[in-house]
């Protein structure tokens, strides 16, 4: 079968020092669906861990994490992250995914209050909230069906409304981390640039080889000396918002 002569590029969400990883994938075409139907204890080929990740800056504490879709595993990847580097920085952790379709994680109702968010739409990931990590959720399908738990909006606006919120002390301290659909990441560069804040963006590609050898996921990116095509699978597929060239 012509169709799995290439590897499905998919990014992790969980991992633990004792050999295990998880990753979330949507089934989406003939690979992924006979990925999904695969029996437990099966062996699968696995490359990775290819290309570059986020990286956590001392002098960035205060994290926003916007992830949409099929990004929201490596967001959820960085959050956990966190969580084992640096517990003291939890409280500074802040949380808005977006995704049309059921939320796969257990949900709670958030206790956690932030600057600019009514009691309202407190539907929360329950993993962040046990570790004392604001989060809140988005979907325009779930909301249409009359839930009114979660924002009927794109998941950048409630991160825009979060950001209006803070004081410019605390902007100083703020980075950005995207991952999603290529019209999210579009809107969440344009929040860093309003805000004036850094902004690193995890590009979703197919890739072919995942060595860099084909260039087949190739992307344009700004650098010192003019723009550039660099390979997301491993130049990236971690960049700064802003060299990124759409």
């Amino acid at each position: 079968d012509a169709s799995l002569a290439m590897r499905r590029p998919m990014s992790i969400m969980r991992a633990d020092p004792a050999g295990w990883i998880e990753v979330l994938y949507k089934e989406t075409g003939h690979g992924t669906r006979l990925l999904a139907r695969q029996p437990q204890g099966a062996v699968l080929s696995v490359v990775g861990p290819i290309g570059k990740p986020f990286t956590l800056r001392p002098d960035k504490p205060l994290r926003v994490l916007i992830g949409g879709g099929v990004g929201i595993p490596p967001l959820y990847f960085v959050a956990e992250s966190i969580h084992r580097q640096r517990p003291r920085e939890l409280a500074s952790t802040f949380v808005f995914m977006g995704s049309e379709a059921p939320f796969p994680f257990d949900l709670a109702r958030s206790n956690l209050r932030a600057a600019g968010f009514a009691a309202d739409a407190d539907t929360a990931i329950a993993d962040f909230e046990r570790l004392g990590v604001f989060s809140r959720l988005c979907s325009m399908r779930l909301a249409a069906e009359g839930d009114q738990r979660y924002y009927r909006a794109t998941v950048d606006r409630p991160a825009a409304r979060f950001l209006r919120a803070l004081s410019a002390r605390q902007r100083q301290q703020t980075e950005l981390f995207a991952c999603g659909p290529g019209g999210l990441l579009r809107a969440v560069k344009q929040l860093a640039i309003e805000y004036k804040l850094p902004c690193q963006i995890s590009l979703e590609e197919h890739m072919a080889c995942a060595v860099g050898g084909c260039a087949g996921c190739a992307v344009a990116v700004a650098t010192e000396h003019g723009r550039t095509m660099q390979r997301v699978c491993v130049d990236g597929p971690v960049f700064s918002a802003a060299a990124v060239a759409w």
